[in-house]
């Protein structure tokens, strides 16, 4: 079999992935920021459902309030775009816990640029910067700044330190990763524990779609992913970049199941234990 020398992957990079968030524990989580079009798809259901309810309160007052004083008036429909441009998006999301009806259609949630939960200083800032950037441009100003922004932010998320997290995950599928057989001695003593999460799925990724690929851009994904993989596979075997990344995928794949399912067993077995009264302890 044709191969390129070991030597191809020996100075790999170690690779982080760009979404990965240190808490204050030195945990790294991977979480995913909604991107452009599923923020600008919320923003248009969100921006409607605004209209909506400022026209439930606008309509009343057009058809009862014909008869009352000119600065009466004024002063309802003021407090009709209050509610309508600012109460009702700051009570939707806090009540919502970050959510609003556009981000519960796209699978999104507004957090803190830290991860944890936002709370009604951090709406009342998103609500009142919205007036000006969503309302008075009709969203031009929110596109033109998100666009420019890795995250996706808006001025509202740039001044209340947010972002809107997307936590909708896709449907599991069974994968179809197979060891290479020639390769069935080396996974027996390969350290493959200290492979990436994040490099991990892009690797599952790259293999999952790779038939899709043209032979230029499959040589050139896969060469790259090995050399970032390499950093992290030991012993390294002498073979091409693919198969390289079938074998180490494969066998985290298989380890992790095993790990998972010893401890299914550990747990099940201390069920009755756990579930059990103390000797002697009295039936309430």
């Amino acid at each position: 079999m044709a191969s390129p020398a070991p030597t191809l992957f020996a100075t790999a990079p170690t690779s982080r992935d760009s979404d990965e968030l240190v808490t204050g524990e030195a945990v790294a989580l991977s979480v995913r920021p909604a991107g452009f079009l599923l923020r600008a798809l919320s923003g248009v259901i969100d921006f409607a459902a605004s209209v909506v309810v400022l026209l439930c309160v606008e309509i009343p007052l057009a058809v009862f309030g014909e008869g009352l004083d000119q600065a009466i008036s004024t002063a309802l429909t003021v407090v009709a775009l209050v509610l309508g441009v600012l109460v009702f998006p700051i009570v939707m999301e806090v009540a919502t816990h970050g959510r609003s009806l556009g981000r519960l259609a796209v699978g999104a949630r507004i957090v803190r640029d830290d991860g944890g939960a936002a709370g009604v200083r951090h709406a009342f800032i998103r609500a009142l910067s919205g007036v000006v950037e969503v309302f008075s441009t009709l969203g031009g100003l929110a596109v033109i700044v998100a666009l420019l922004n890795p995250r996706s932010k808006r001025i509202g998320d740039l001044l209340a330190g947010t972002y809107a997290q997307h936590e909708r995950m896709p449907r599991l599928r069974p994968s179809a990763i197979a060891l290479p057989p020639a390769l069935i001695g080396w996974a027996q003593v390969a350290d493959v524990a200290a492979l990436p999460d994040p490099l991990a799925r892009r690797i599952s990724s790259f293999l999952e779609h790779q038939a899709k690929l043209s032979p230029a851009a499959r040589h050139g994904l896969s060469t790259q992913l090995a050399r970032e993989a390499s950093a992290f596979v030991h012993p390294l075997p002498n073979v091409d970049p693919v198969t390289l990344l079938h074998a180490v995928s494969a066998v985290r794949r298989e380890r992790e199941f095993r790990a998972l399912d010893a401890e299914a067993r550990r747990l099940a077995a201390l069920t009755p234990t756990l579930a059990r009264r103390p000797n002697g302890f009295p039936e309430r």
